[in-house]
């Protein structure tokens, strides 16, 4: 019954095929085991990237400046060819002739450290004309071979010593009890201040003390032993260049040192602005002690000089004269100005450090301490409310009774302890009470004062 109304469907090859693919399941590709390793190592090294980066940058920069300082330690050395052997290389060569202004801040407020008068008002700048003095002391008198005697007969061996102390025919030989009553304030007081007998030597010829004495006003350095070069003053008023004396002391040795590398000095006794004073007979064999006469016997050098600005030879003096003396004297009233130590304050601090750098012998520095502790000199850090212990590289002073006293006990104090002046300062400063009025100037002023060169080589020996 089917057979005429059935219905036929046909069904054609694309058809069946759509039919296949719908019963065929799809199959995802699974990952090679080998990718996902990949990509767990990349997310590590990452993570450790981001972990240590700051040491990754740190490496190469310390291994940057280990080659450059190897680098630098195989640079020659400067040698300089005279018959004092081979030179050090400044240590700050490039400080040289450097006029910029040292500051620090003060408050919050950075300001110069040595404020100087502009420059019209330094042209113009006067030197103050002579007070009536009140100081205790109106006249020192220094003790000749007239005034005691000293050998039985004079001697030219200006080195010849006494006691094994290093008092000579320069010196005098002053006794304890001498020293003890040149601390005792008086107005007319006696004391031993170097050039004690016209056969002590130092010898000067006539045509430059004549020079000498003229000197109103006086910046000073000395080179004994060749051990430092000469620096030309720099940053100077033409007033001051008018009226200041710029005198430079040198012995055979550092004349000898100095014309070998072709600094002569002129037929007018000149080289650049520094007359050159040649001293002949250094009164000691020891260098450092033979410096200290036109370092702290300037009054004695120069009698009618009023002012005088010492500058250490290892440094370049860069300021006008006139300005530092009115911005370290006349401003504040002092007639003394000296650097302050930057480094300690204690006398007896200074003491170890000057044993430790081979600056002068145990002995002689026990010798020096058991005296000052005999005197009961305090272990005190400041006096008047300045630090006592100074560096003394520069000096500014007028050249007054009380001050002169001063420098001729200070001079007596290295001459028969240690030349290390630093350890003989504060002791004298305290013993002669009467001198307050002292500007003690920190290091930053000494720093703008003067240009640091160092020390070029090292001194050669007096022989005796």
């Amino acid at each position: 019954m089917f057979n005429n109304n059935s219905i036929s469907i046909s069904v054609s090859d694309s058809d069946s095929d759509e039919l296949g693919r719908m019963r065929v399941r799809v199959r995802r590709k699974r990952k090679k085991p080998g990718h996902r390793v990949k990509n767990e190592l990349v997310r590590r090294v990452i993570r450790a990237l981001l972990k240590y980066w700051t040491l990754l940058i740190f490496l190469p920069a310390a291994g940057l400046l280990v080659f450059e300082a190897s680098r630098i330690g195989r640079k020659p050395s400067l040698v300089v060819n005279s018959e004092l052997g081979a030179a050090k290389k400044p240590k700050s060569e490039g400080n040289l002739n450097r006029l910029d202004p040292t500051t620090r801040v003060v408050g919050g407020v950075r300001e110069r450290c040595l404020k100087l008068l502009p420059l019209e008002e330094l042209e113009h700048l006067d030197i103050p004309e002579g007070e009536e003095s009140t100081s205790p002391v109106k006249k020192v008198l220094y003790m000749s071979e007239n005034d005691t005697p000293f050998l039985e007969e004079n001697t030219n061996l200006s080195q010849q010593r006494t006691g094994g102390t290093r008092f000579n025919v320069f010196t005098g030989n002053q006794t304890r009890d001498q020293r003890e009553k040149s601390f005792k304030v008086n107005e007319t007081p006696m004391v031993h201040c170097g050039f004690y007998s016209e056969y002590g030597g130092f010898k000067i010829s006539d045509e430059d003390k004549n020079y000498m004495q003229s000197c109103k006003v006086v910046v000073s350095t000395c080179a004994f032993g060749g051990g430092d070069d000469l620096y030309q003053p720099i940053g100077m008023s033409e007033s001051s260049l008018r009226k200041v004396c710029y005198v430079a002391f040198w012995d055979e040795i550092t004349l000898s040192a100095q014309e070998s590398v072709g600094h002569r000095i002129g037929d007018d006794g000149f080289i650049g602005k520094w007359r050159i004073v040649v001293v002949q007979e250094l009164p000691f064999a020891d260098q450092r002690l033979n410096g200290k006469i036109p370092k702290m016997l300037g009054h004695r050098l120069f009698p009618h000089a009023k002012y005088s600005i010492w500058v250490d030879s290892k440094s370049q003096f860069r300021r006008d004269p006139l300005g530092v003396l009115e911005a370290l004297l006349w401003r504040s009233n002092s007639v003394l100005a000296i650097s302050e130590h930057g480094a300690r304050s204690s006398v007896y601090d200074e003491a170890k450090a000057v044993v430790k750098k081979n600056k002068a012998t145990p002995d002689e520095v026990e010798v020096q301490l058991t005296q000052y502790h005999h005197d009961d000199f305090p272990e005190d850090k400041r006096f008047n409310g300045k630090k006592a212990l100074a560096e003394a590289s520069v000096i500014v002073r007028e050249h007054t009774p009380l001050t002169n006293l001063f420098m001729c006990l200070w001079f007596n104090e290295v001459v028969r302890f240690t030349s290390r002046d630093q350890l003989s300062f504060p002791y004298v400063l305290w013993r002669l009470k009467v001198l307050k009025n002292i500007n003690m100037f920190p290091v930053c002023t000494r720093k703008d004062l003067v240009n640091s060169m160092g020390h070029i080589r090292k001194a050669k020996p007096l022989i005796t």
